[in-house]
């Protein structure tokens, strides 16, 4: 009877939350690194994880997707004995209510190229439920076949560093607006580096820098945030006059989708 009662709040819970509507609203300056970027409001992007180490250091980003499964980048090499903590707004802080979550199993794109950064992107499968509330919900994934290209203004946000010769990571979670580029414009400054896999942003003041990897790029269409990028890779100095760019999420979907239904 309990584990049904359990069951059934998980699952009003997950009608409670639809995806990519957060409780709290963003509140976003525009180009305010996270080079150059600002503090978010606190729980106003409830998909954002920090992915940590056993000792509690922040390697990376990812998204809540759903109640079981996380995305990130397959670059950041989660392990099975990694946390992934949900509801963090300051790293610093005892006093939030975040869930920690053990990881169960890591699903790593079975097509992962390191040399060419094609295809990164995993699935973390949690071991325990996330339970949605005001801080944790999960973003909406964008579809295969839709276009987010040439001038959108859409954010990332992670708790990377804020200057690329920065020793440490800042507590607080950054934001910034970035405006996404055409893989032709993104070409001209990455050249063939640039595949259909990958999805460009910035070049506009600001960045997404090292510890942002595995994190989100959402564009709020119909009133709902979509991820449409995972943090990947970019300037080795996060310029801000540099696009960063993401794993291509419209193009990595029906991945998600196969591996979340078989697991």
């Amino acid at each position: 009877m309990a584990l049904l009662l359990l069951a059934s709040c998980l699952a009003l819970a997950s009608a409670a939350y639809g995806c990519g509507i957060p409780t709290i609203s963003p509140v976003i300056t525009g180009y305010a690194r996270i080079v150059n970027g600002e503090e978010a409001v606190p729980g106003s992007w409830p998909w954002q994880v920090s992915l940590q180490d056993p000792t509690g250091w922040h390697y990376c980003g990812g998204s809540l997707i759903s109640s079981n499964w996380v995305v990130t980048a397959a670059h950041c090499s989660v392990a099975a004995t990694d946390r992934v903590v949900l509801g963090e707004h300051d790293r610093s802080s005892s006093a939030e209510s975040i869930q920690s979550l053990a990881v169960a199993k890591v699903f790593t794109h079975p097509n992962w190229d390191p040399k060419a950064i094609n295809n990164d992107i995993a699935l973390v499968k949690l071991a325990t439920p996330a339970i949605f509330g005001g801080t944790v919900s999960p973003v909406c994934l964008a579809n295969p076949g839709e276009i987010y290209d040439d001038g959108r203004i859409c954010v990332t946000s992670g708790w990377g560093k804020t200057r690329w010769i920065a020793m440490t990571t800042p507590s607080k979670l950054q934001q910034t607006a970035l405006p996404v580029l055409s893989n032709e414009q993104c070409k001209t400054y990455w050249g063939s580096n640039i595949s259909d896999l990958m999805i460009c942003a910035g070049a506009a003041g600001s960045s997404s820098c090292m510890g942002d990897s595995g994190g989100p790029l959402v564009c709020q269409t119909n009133g709902a945030w979509t991820l449409v990028g995972i943090v990947s890779w970019g300037s080795s100095t996060c310029s801000t006059s540099t696009p960063a760019v993401y794993a291509r999420v419209t193009e990595l979907r029906s991945w998600v989708d196969q591996t979340v239904a078989s697991n």
